[in-house]
């Protein structure tokens, strides 16, 4: 798998790359660095640990909670819950340590291990290097020391988290949904008891799709990869809106009254001026990815709202709201992120938020979001190059430059490298959709052909 850690925990197939040896070897190697680092230090530890439906998780979270209980921790567990329920539960419990096996929107053989610190947090890169580290040293034969007698840890059900979840989400809605009709569609995930719950209670009347998992049907074309059950639902009820989650529940993407697609900087613009209008959009600024279409920048400037760009991936969207005190922050993709309420993504809460945005204004979802206007975006992956050179290329950066020109202020252009595969992302906003195609792909080829 090469570098066990990516930007959202180890993930890979389950079985193959994600194996019990693994979950065990890594949780065990989490306590023990947890430890060193003296959290733990004057109390015995306490990991709050839970999964989605994935079949893979019930052979997974066994070999967690084997690995913590192992190694003195005692653990909660808390079943099938969104990866947002359990970074919650761990700070609200004052656990030491949460652990959620997910691969999120990844397709049901992947799986996925992920660790909070204390609070609810996502570990720092240096702990999670340092787990990494210790795990090989265990593989390979360094002893470690384990409890024996009572300084084993203690493993129980945790049922109250399902109820802990739910009240914390509700007590986040300014108001009730009475009213409205949403269809959510749940991804056959996580949040299959958890969201249906939260929005009848808050005063929506809902259908739900999706909210059968059968450890085998995660994001199986549903969810908020896959739009269309969402869309076709939406408009065979009448609903006033759609919301969809990923397999987790980390993410929301929705559908307004006639079918169309409402993204995450689209919720982003919307839960924006929300928050403003309440006083709790903090400094009257937006966090948001490199990614973000370029409609979204140009609202939020007209609407006096201050945006602040990250790279891409949630965490450096937090870790910027973190560092500045931020209030929203999020991605296209639907990761959105508020910190009064949250310390992660939380899909459940930005649905019931922008339903209570539907409800309180009495304006409809289309209305709402035609606050930003969607400038055509055209990406193309270019695969087999060196793409450690993107930013030394003096032919590439000439081209750039060129296709910047011809954009003027209604256009962008973006140009990354990937993270984990041998290619360059090439992308391209224009007021235009014909231009944008044009331009990406004379763009394309000056990367296959300077860094070919």
């Amino acid at each position: 798998m090469g570098r066990l850690f990516g930007t959202d925990g180890v993930r890979g197939v389950a079985n193959a790359d994600l194996t019990a040896e693994l979950a065990l070897g890594l949780s065990v190697a989490a306590a023990h660095v947890l430890a060193e680092a003296g959290t733990f230090e004057g109390h015995r530890p306490t990991a709050v640990v839970g999964r989605d439906p994935r079949a893979s998780g019930e052979f997974l979270e066994a070999a967690v909670v084997a690995g913590l209980a192992s190694a003195g921790v005692d653990v909660l567990s808390v079943g099938v819950l969104p990866t947002p329920a359990v970074a919650h539960l761990t700070g609200a419990l004052g656990a030491d340590l949460g652990v959620m096996l997910s691969a999120s929107h990844n397709a049901m053989p992947d799986n996925g291990i992920k660790f909070f610190a204390r609070g609810g947090h996502k570990l720092a890169d240096e702990l999670e290097d340092r787990i990494e580290s210790v795990y090989e040293e265990h593989r390979t034969g360094a002893p470690w020391d384990r409890p024996t007698g009572s300084g084993v840890g203690r493993v129980r059900s945790y049922e109250e988290g399902f109820e802990q979840y739910v009240a914390h989400l509700l007590t986040a809605v300014p108001n009730r949904l009475d009213g409205l009709k949403v269809v959510l569609d749940e991804a056959h995930g996580a949040a299959a008891r958890v969201s249906p719950e939260a929005f009848t209670r808050a005063g929506a009347q809902i259908v739900t799709i999706g909210a059968e998992p059968d450890g085998l049907n995660i994001n199986d074309g549903c969810g908020s990869t896959h739009l269309d059950l969402l869309k076709a639902a939406v408009l065979e009820h009448g609903a006033d809106l759609g919301i969809a989650h990923d397999g987790d529940a980390d993410r929301c993407l929705a559908v307004d009254h006639t079918g169309a697609e409402v993204d995450g900087d689209q919720i982003l613009a919307v839960l924006a001026l929300a928050m403003r209008e309440r006083s709790q959009l903090r400094s009257d600024t937006v966090v948001a990815t490199v990614m973000s279409n370029l409609g979204f920048k140009l609202a939020m400037e007209r609407e006096g709202v201050s945006l602040v760009q990250t790279g891409v991936g949630d965490r450096y969207v937090l870790e910027e709201m973190k560092r500045h005190d931020y209030a929203l922050g999020g991605e296209q993709s639907g990761h959105v992120i508020i910190t009064d309420h949250a310390t992660t993504g939380d899909g459940t809460l930005t649905g019931l938020l922008l339903a209570a945005r539907v409800a309180q204004t009495g304006r409809t979802l289309r209305d709402l979001a035609s606050v930003m206007e969607r400038l055509p975006q055209v990406l193309i992956n270019v695969p087999d190059v060196d793409r450690s050179r993107v930013s030394t290329s003096a032919e590439l950066a000439s081209a750039v430059a060129e296709a910047e020109r011809e954009l003027g202020a209604t256009g962008r252009v973006l140009l990354r490298p990937s993270g984990t595969e041998p290619l360059v992302r090439v992308m391209v906003e224009a007021a235009d959709i014909d231009q944008a195609r044009a331009v990406a792909g004379r763009l394309a080829d000056v990367v296959k052909s300077a860094l070919g």
